[in-house]
């Protein structure tokens, strides 16, 4: 894994999924309730394969098993309740307007818990200012991947102590 200097924004390498895995449970590790971390990157980017692996890290940190994480793509969520902390990983992508979001409880998820959103473009104005961006593009060979980090609030701090001040 690689991170570039520069500004709050970060983009690393991630040679395979193991480095995938290895980010997402960086950063579940530092995640707190009210937490959001947006996921965009075109279809097959890793969004999903990020969002298993911070749930499996939660699962890990707190001596649980890493069951299986199911895509939420037919339920849009698909909730995961540990003693401290719940996680909410949604899959916006079928979503017609933002305001649909509302049926799927993200209010609350937004209060009380760290909400991983793939498709977070589908909530428009809904989505929080305060959260951590994370784009997923293609690499240079099939496994690669190439991930832009943007932290905003909270996430800025977070992110730079996590991966380092470049």
């Amino acid at each position: 894994m690689v991170a570039t200097a520069g500004s709050a924004e970060r983009r690393v390498v991630l040679a395979d999924l193991s480095a995938t895995e290895a980010l997402a449970a960086r950063l579940a590790a530092v995640a707190q309730p009210g937490d959001v971390i947006a996921l965009s990157g075109v279809l097959g980017a890793g969004k999903t394969a990020f969002a298993r692996a911070f749930v499996a890290a939660c699962a890990i940190a707190r001596g649980l098993p890493a069951d299986e994480v199911p895509s939420p793509t037919f339920t849009l969520v698909q909730s995961y309740a540990f003693d401290d902390l719940t996680v909410h990983h949604f899959d916006l992508y079928r979503l017609q307007c933002p305001d649909e979001a509302w049926e799927l409880g993200i209010e609350d998820a937004f209060a009380d818990g760290v909400c991983l959103i793939e498709w977070p473009d589908r909530l428009g104005a809904l989505l929080p200012a305060e959260r951590l961006d994370i784009e997923l593009l293609p690499g240079a060979m099939e496994n690669v991947r190439i991930v832009r980090l943007t932290p905003h609030g909270g996430w800025v701090a977070r992110v730079a102590e996590t991966l380092g001040d470049g």
